[in-house]
This record gives structure tokens, C-alpha cells and sequence, in this order.
């Protein structure tokens, strides 16, 4: 018996056709942004002095093991809709260090799944990096690097983050997950642009390389799926038919501008920045339902009661750790994404 075997739900096929023989293994995954996990340590050369407990958030013990306990809740969730062992894979973004990421782990939830992690330490001035969590048990890593945000200028002044690109294997089959976490609002589309163009040419490299190679991007990208920098210059579709060889296929437009669902909020609006997009030979292109190999199968925005808002001004949006100043012992002002990756069971 495979080493997943326990892990994988099984889904009678019924679900999905009329042949209720075949049995199917579901494997979630996941992004979310964490909004500022910071230690209450200064890090050399990095703009951290906010959350700090000299800063303006009074940042403290009690304050950072509460957001621990409260972000290690929200991510052994995530998945659980559906299958109740989590994620396999969860991409985070704004977490600061690999100390705060092995503080995370060692959270009982986390800890009795024996999470893990993947970081690289990176550039961004005010110290908030891109990580992977994952279970080994499920995700093989096989190799990692930073692939670096490059300005076009050949400004070093700005240095923000890079792409965290990890390959594995799920059930045997090659998996590369890239996660981002894209230049801010703050600046103009342009810079976003830049970042869809890079990651563009960096999966377009991984794919001629290596054609097995299923490529999933995810991150938050501060921008919506129907924005330049990720329609048009990273290629990730609305519909599945017009994904090409190298494209990918974004389900979360389907989510935003068809059912008006999102991650985040705007004056009074939503947003959807926090997308996982697939590469064509993670589809079902022809609705064949022949799930031989990893498919895509459902996505969702991962709501519960506990991560919104309640009350106020801001009743309905995601609930922050801090707002106004105002410590709330919240969770995030993103709500995270889940897909689910099918394969039938041998």
C-alpha cells in the first residue's frame, strides 16, 4: 500500500461519473496570506521596528503567540471541507523568518501533522518573505531556489520579493509550486507587470525543460485575475478551452466577476489576490473525467465564522489582527484560497 493511501479520501467515482467502481484520492492545496506574522525581534537591516514592543503595535509575547495559535487554527483547516487530514501544501506570504515559521509548526495542530516548511531568506526591506508549508508525507521536496523580482530599471534600491519556486511530487507525479507575493498596490500596475512577465519566463523555462513538469503558481498578487499582469503577461485564462500549452487557467476569475466572491476588501468592494493557478496538463481540457493522472478538480474561497468580522464598520471583511491601531486577536485581511488535485487510486 502507497504511503499516502491513509491520507487520501476516497471518493467514489459516483461523485464525479456514473461508474461507481473506481475509487479517487483528493490532495488539497492552498495559499494565504498571514498579514505581518512578526517575532517581537529586531532583524539586522530589515524595517521590522513596527512590530516591535517599542513599536506602533506594541508588538509582544502575548500578541505573537496569539497570532501563532490563531494562524496555526485557520491553516490546519484549510482543506478539511473535504478532506479531513488538511493540506498537503499551503503557500503562505508576510511571515518574516524561518524562527516565526518554526514557531508556527510547533503549533499543536500543525505539529501533529508534522508540517514542514520550505523558506529562503529574501530581500524585502521590511523583511516579509514567501514560504511552503507542506506535509511530507504527501509533498516530496526534491529541489528550491528564490528566483529574484528583477526591476527593468536595474533599481537594487526597492529590492522586493522573489518568486519561492519549490518541485516535489504528489503520488509520483512532478509538481512544481511557485509562490509569490507581488509588488503592493502602492505602486503602479506597471511593477506587477514585471512580476507576471518574470514568472512568465520562469515557468515557460521550467516546462520546455521538462514538459512532465505540472506547474502550479500561487500567491497573493495584488491584483485581480482580470488585470494585466495576470491575464495578459503571466497567460492564465478564464476559460479552460483557451488555455495553451504554456498558459494557465485561472478559476478564481469565474469566482470574482462571475459569483462576486472574493479575498479581501476595498472600500466596501472585493478583491480576489490571492489565486492558485494550473498548468493545461493539470486540466481536464476535453471534460473527459479521466483522472489517470493529477487533475485539477474544485476550488474555493475558504470562509468560517471565526476569520470575519462580526461587528462594526467592518462587519463582513476579514478579520484583522490589528485595525485602527486597535489589536482585535483577528487573523487576516485575506481569506485563503483552497484547491483540490485529483488522481484515481490504483
Amino acid at each position: 500500500m502507497r504511503k499516502n493511501m491513509f491520507f487520501l479520501i476516497v471518493v467514489l467515482l459516483a461523485a464525479v461519473s456514473c461508474n461507481a467502481q473506481k475509487k479517487y484520492g483528493l490532495y488539497p492545496v492552498a495559499f494565504y496570506n498571514l498579514e505581518n506574522i512578526f517575532d517581537t525581534i529586531h532583524d539586522e537591516g530589515k524595517n521590522d521596528y513596527e512590530f516591535l514592543p517599542s513599536g506602533s503595535y506594541h508588538w509582544n509575547k502575548t500578541k505573537y503567540e496569539s497570532k501563532l495559535r490563531n494562524m496555526a487554527r485557520a491553516l490546519a483547516d484549510l482543506g478539511t471541507d473535504k478532506v479531513p487530514a488538511g493540506a498537503a501544501i499551503i503557500g503562505v506570504s508576510e511571515v518574516e523568518n524561518a524562527r516565526v515559521l518554526n514557531d508556527l509548526v510547533a503549533q499543536k495542530p500543525l505539529k501533529d501533522r508534522g508540517m514542514r516548511f520550505v523558506h529562503i531568506e529574501g530581500p524585502d526591506k521590511r523583511g516579509v518573505d514567501c514560504a511552503l508549508l507542506y506535509n511530507p508525507r504527501f509533498f516530496t521536496v526534491k529541489n528550491y531556489f528564490l528566483q529574484p523580482y528583477i526591476y527593468e530599471n536595474g533599481d537594487t534600491e526597492r529590492a522586493t520579493r522573489g518568486y519561492l519556486t519549490v518541485q516535489g511530487e504528489i503520488d509520483g507525479e512532478p509538481l512544481t509550486v511557485i509562490v509569490c507575493h507581488w509588488p503592493s498596490r502602492g505602486a503602479t500596475s506597471y511593477f506587477r507587470d514585471i512580476a507576471g512577465k518574470q514568472v512568465r519566463h520562469l515557468t515557460d523555462s521550467i516546462q520546455k525543460a521538462d514538459s512532465r513538469q505540472r506547474i502550479i503558481v500561487m500567491g497573493d498578487m495584488n491584483d485581480d485575475p482580470d488585470n494585466a499582469s495576470m491575464a495578459k503577461w503571466l497567460g492564465a485564462k478564464r476559460k479552460m478551452k483557451d488555455v495553451g500549452a504554456l498558459d494557465f487557467f485561472n478559476p478564481w476569475w469565474e469566482v470574482l466577476r462571475g459569483q462576486g466572491q472574493g479575498t479581501l476588501t476595498y472600500q466596501g468592494g472585493w478583491n480576489l489576490f490571492d489565486q492558485i493557478v494550473f498548468s493545461r496538463n493539470l486540466l481536464d481540457v476535453k471534460n473527459r473525467k479521466d483522472y489517470s493522472h493529477l487533475t485539477l478538480y474544485q476550488c474555493h474561497i475558504f470562509r468560517r465564522d471565526y476569520l470575519i468580522q462580526q461587528e462594526g464598520r467592518s462587519k463582513g471583511s476579514p478579520k484583522r489582527t490589528t485595525s485602527g491601531g486597535v489589536w482585535l486577536n483577528g487573523y487576516s485581511d485575506h481569506l485563503p484560497t483552497v484547491s483540490y488535485l485529483i488522481k484515481e487510486m490504483k
